[in-house]
C-alpha cells in the first residue's frame, strides 16, 4: 500500500489504516529479526565488557535525531538502573561525519550508521572506515555494517518507528548479556555490572548457558514488540479524535504562515528533533519549525542563569506567537519545564498539543494541552515508540483529500 493510498478517505477510516499498516510491519519485522536482535545484543554486551564505546552516526536531520537517541539512552539508562556506559553522537552533513569518524573511532567500538541508503557514500563510508578498523558495525540501512537491521521500505514513518524499536531493544538487552553472558561480566571500567532480574524477569535464579540466554532474548525480542504494537493500537485509537484536531491545528498553522514549536528532554528531545526533521521541505504540508531543545548555549544559558523549569518557557516568550503551534513530548506527562512552557504558549494564543505517557500526568489531569495524546504505560521505551507512531500519523493527516 502506497503512502497516500488512504488520502481520500475519512481522517478516521485513514487513521485504522494507518495503524494496520503500522501492526503488520512490526509484526513481520520483529518475528523475522527476533534471532540477529539477540546475537547483535550478545555481540554488543562483549564489546562493553571489553570497554568498548558506542559511536552512533547520522548524516540527515531524522537520522541525526536517532544518533543522539542511542547515546542518550546508553550514557542515562534510567529505566534499567545501569550505570552509564560510554556512548556518543557524531552527526552532521554527511561529509563531516565521515571526516569525524575517521578520528574518533578506535578498534574496540561499537559503531552504528543511520540513514545509509538516504546519504550515500559518507556515512557507508564511516562504517566501512570502522569494520576495517575492527569495529562491530550495525546499520539501519543499506550499507557495508555487519549487522544490517534494515526495516523495508516503502513508507519512511513506519520504517523510522520500526528502527526506534529495533535500537531501543539493542540497548535494553544487551544489558542481559551484561549480566548473565560471562560469569563475572565487568563495566567499562572494571566494575561489576548490576543486576538487571528487577526488569527482566525471566532472568531470576541461576545464570544459564550462554544458549539458554540468547533463548530468552529471542522471546523477549517478540514480546516487547508485540508490547509497543498494543500501545500503539490504545494510542491511536483513544487518541483518534486529538489527533485528528492536531492535525487540523497544524494545516491552519500552515496556511497563515505560523511556525510550529517542538521540546522534551531526553530521549523526547530527540523525537522533537526528529518531528522537526518531519515537518521540512519532505513533509506533506511543509511548515516552519524550531527544535528548542538544539541549541546548548540557550539551553545551558537558562538553566544556569534562570533554571532548568525555565528552559523552553524562555524560548516560547522569544518565539512564539498567536496562530503557532506548540507540540511537547514527555514521557511522565509531569516535566515541570514541559508544563511551564505548555502554559506560556497558552497565554500567547498559541495552539498546543502533547503527546504523554504513563496515565497522562499533570498535563492530562489538569489539561495543559489543547490536545492530549496519552500512550498509557510505564515502559518509557515503548512509551517513545507509539508517541513516534502518533505523530507520524498526525502528520500522514496533513495530506490532502483526494
Amino acid at each position: 500500500m502506497s503512502a497516500n493510498a488512504t488520502a481520500g478517505a475519512p481522517p478516521e477510516a485513514r487513521m485504522a489504516r494507518l495503524l494496520e499498516r503500522r501492526t503488520e510491519a512490526n509484526r513481520s519485522f520483529f518475528h523475522r529479526e527476533a534471532d540477529r536482535l539477540a546475537r547483535c545484543c550478545e555481540r554488543i554486551a562483549d564489546r562493553f565488557r571489553r570497554g568498548s564505546r558506542l559511536v552512533a552516526l547520522g548524516g540527515s536531520p531524522a537520522a541525526r535525531s536517532d544518533a543522539h537517541h542511542v547515546a542518550v539512552e546508553f550514557v542515562h539508562p534510567v529505566i534499567v538502573g545501569k550505570r552509564a556506559l560510554p556512548a556518543l553522537a557524531i552527526t552532521g552533513p554527511s561529509a563531516v561525519v565521515e571526516r569525524e569518524a575517521e578520528l574518533a573511532l578506535e578498534p574496540r567500538d561499537i559503531a552504528v550508521g543511520f540513514g545509509t541508503d538516504a546519504q550515500g557514500e559518507e556515512i557507508a563510508s564511516a562504517l566501512e572506515l570502522a569494520r576495517s578498523r575492527g569495529c562491530l558495525t550495525i546499520g539501519f540501512g543499506a550499507g557495508p555494517a555487519e549487522w544490517e537491521l534494515t526495516p523495508p521500505g516503502g513508507d519512511p514513518y513506519v520504517r523510522q518507528e520500526l528502527v526506534e524499536t529495533a535500537y531501543h531493544l539493542l540497548w535494553e538487552l544487551a544489558h542481559v548479556f551484561l549480566e548473565h553472558g560471562a560469569p563475572s561480566p565487568e563495566g567499562p571500567r572494571g566494575a561489576p555490572m548490576p543486576r538487571a532480574s528487577f526488569l527482566y524477569p525471566f532472568l531470576s535464579g541461576d545464570r544459564g548457558e550462554r544458549g539458554d540466554v540468547v533463548a530468552d532474548v529471542r522471546r523477549s525480542v517478540i514480546a516487547k514488540a508485540e508490547e509497543v504494537g498494543e500501545l500503539r493500537r490504545q494510542t491511536l485509537i483513544e487518541g483518534r479524535d486529538d489527533l485528528i484536531a492536531a492535525s487540523s491545528a497544524l494545516r491552519g498553522a500552515a496556511e497563515a504562515r505560523g511556525r510550529v514549536l517542538a521540546f522534551g528532554n531526553g530521549g523526547s528531545a530527540t523525537d522533537a528533533m526528529d518531528l522537526v526533521a518531519d515537518l521540512g521541505p519532505g513533509s506533506p504540508v511543509p511548515i516552519s519549525a524550531v527544535d528548542l531543545s538544539s541549541d546548548p548555549a540557550i539551553l545551558t544559558a537558562i538553566a544556569n542563569d534562570v533554571g532548568p523549569e525555565e528552559l523552553f518557557s524562555r524560548q516560547v516568550i522569544a518565539y512564539g506567537r498567536a496562530g503557532d503551534v506548540a507540540i511537547a513530548l514527555s514521557t511522565s506527562g509531569s516535566s515541570p519545564n514541559i508544563a511551564r512552557a505548555l502554559a506560556e504558549a497558552r497565554a500567547r494564543g498559541i495552539a498546543t498539543i502533547a503527546f504523554v505517557g504513563y496515565d497522562g500526568g499533570r498535563i492530562a489531569a489538569e489539561s495543559l494541552a489543547d490536545h492530549v495524546i496519552v500512550s498509557r504505560s510505564q515502559h518509557i521505551p515503548r512509551i517513545q515508540e507509539a508517541q513516534a507512531s502518533a505523530y507520524h500519523v498526525m502528520l500522514e493527516l496533513l495530506r490532502p483529500d483526494r
